[in-house]
């Protein structure tokens, strides 16, 4: 979930559409494995599914993560005789953050590796560009993260996003607990900052816009900045004049840790603070801002470990006997679309990518994130959960049935000396 200038980012869209058109068709309908005429050889062969992430460049932290949840769903379909009784191996790529680089790299799999099925990757940024090689190529497209709204916009009919909700809707929970604030407690103002990214911007705009709607004033923002922004101080100090009651921080994982230690060394504390993705990471981000310096903060998750949905024992068993620690969030969002891959193909009894597209339309799909399902262009149709940093864990705080405590820390603390 990350960013570029607009110019820019629109005009390398463009080239990565362009670049698209070099791919190959055919494979998009592959039955390989499913027919009654292939081989015992061609039915024991491992079905291969193609991924490309950024484990190198800007989003490293989350797409290892996002590799490391496709690899625990790889080991346990495997123990369980695989995917239509094939072995499942994956072809794992590193598209160093970079569009053009997961253009080419989508195409290579499809058109010269030959995959059976692909994967998505990680970020708006680089799910736009990707999932049009899909769709071109006729492959069923499985996104772990990209709720940009933009990308949903293009007719495609294959494309599917493995998370409860898009991007304008990820804090509409947060945005209706502070209207269920008493009149003398709800806050009066808020300032919103975000990095210049498909996903985080209309995330806050969504915010801005349903709590100005409550009478929430806006006294800063919004204030948009390049996503290679690493000083925050100006930022800083312009929140520190404001003096919001709220902030809301569209951020990544850098930007997130780089703003609030910014804010903390000028002063300001607002009274709410709402931060996308950053705070998701249960190890990183603590170390990042300090441990004591996470509690109060609000965001919103697709994923917590202590869900009792069907399946989330089972990964968290081998995810932390595989990496020895619990899974980030989009180790978790990585983890679930690949099972929405594998009811899919297990629904239809092949992988015959356009009937896995069809039933994904017209059903629902239980996962580790809960039950999903979408409309017609791939949109889910569920809500984000509303997590606060709690005496230095993360709880679920909304919605109720299935939070894991009963209390919100409000007025966030002062930050620590």
């Amino acid at each position: 979930m990350r960013k570029l200038r607009a110019g820019t980012w629109v005009a390398l869209l463009g080239l990565s559409l362009i670049l698209t058109a070099c791919g190959g068709g055919g494979g998009g309908s592959s039955e390989s494995g499913s027919g009654s005429g292939a081989t015992s050889e061609t039915a024991k062969a491992p079905i291969k599914i193609g991924i490309s992430l950024p484990l190198t460049g800007p989003f490293t932290d989350p797409g290892v993560a996002a590799k490391q949840g496709y690899e625990t769903w790889e080991t346990i379909i495997n123990q369980k005789g695989g995917l239509l009784g094939r072995p499942v191996q994956l072809v794992i790529l590193d598209d160093a953050s970079n569009e053009n680089t997961v253009v080419a790299d989508y195409n290579k799999l499809i058109t010269q590796d030959k995959v059976d099925l692909v994967l998505g990757t990680f970020s708006s940024k680089l799910n736009y560009p990707a999932s049009a090689v899909a769709e071109k190529n006729g492959y069923l497209y499985i996104e772990p993260a990209g709720g940009a709204p933009q990308i949903f916009e293009r007719g495609f009919t294959h494309l599917f996003f493995a998370q409860q909700a898009t991007a304008p809707h990820q804090a509409d929970l947060f945005a209706k607990w502070i209207g269920s604030l008493p009149e003398d407690q709800r806050p009066k103002t808020a300032a919103y900052v975000t990095q210049d990214d498909p996903f985080t911007k209309p995330v806050i705009e969504g915010v801005k816009q349903q709590l100005e709607a409550l009478g929430v004033k806006t006294v800063y923002g919004l204030e948009v900045y390049p996503p290679d922004t690493t000083n925050f101080t100006t930022i800083a100090n312009a929140l520190k004049a404001a003096d919001a009651d709220v902030l809301v921080h569209g951020a990544v994982f850098e930007d997130g840790v780089g703003l609030v230690r910014a804010v903390q060394q000028v002063g300001y504390n607002p009274k709410a603070f709402f931060q996308t993705s950053a705070p998701s990471h249960p190890e990183q981000y603590p170390q990042g801002i300090g441990a004591a310096a996470t509690e109060g903060i609000f965001f919103a998750m697709s994923y917590s470990p202590a869900a009792k949905y069907p399946g989330n024992d089972e990964f968290l068993q081998v995810f932390r006997s595989k990496f020895g620690q619990d899974p980030a969030e989009d180790a978790a969002d990585a983890f679930a679309a690949a099972q929405v891959l594998q009811a899919a193909a297990e629904a239809v009894g092949s992988l015959d990518q356009d009937k896995m597209a069809d039933w994904l339309h017209h059903n629902t799909v239980q996962t580790i994130l809960g039950p999903l399902s979408w409309d017609e262009a791939g949109r889910p149709q569920q809500a984000f959960l509303l997590a606060q940093w709690q005496g230095g864990a993360i709880q679920i705080v909304l919605p109720q049935d299935v939070a894991t405590t009963d209390h919100i820390v409000y007025p966030k603390p002062a930050w620590p000396k």
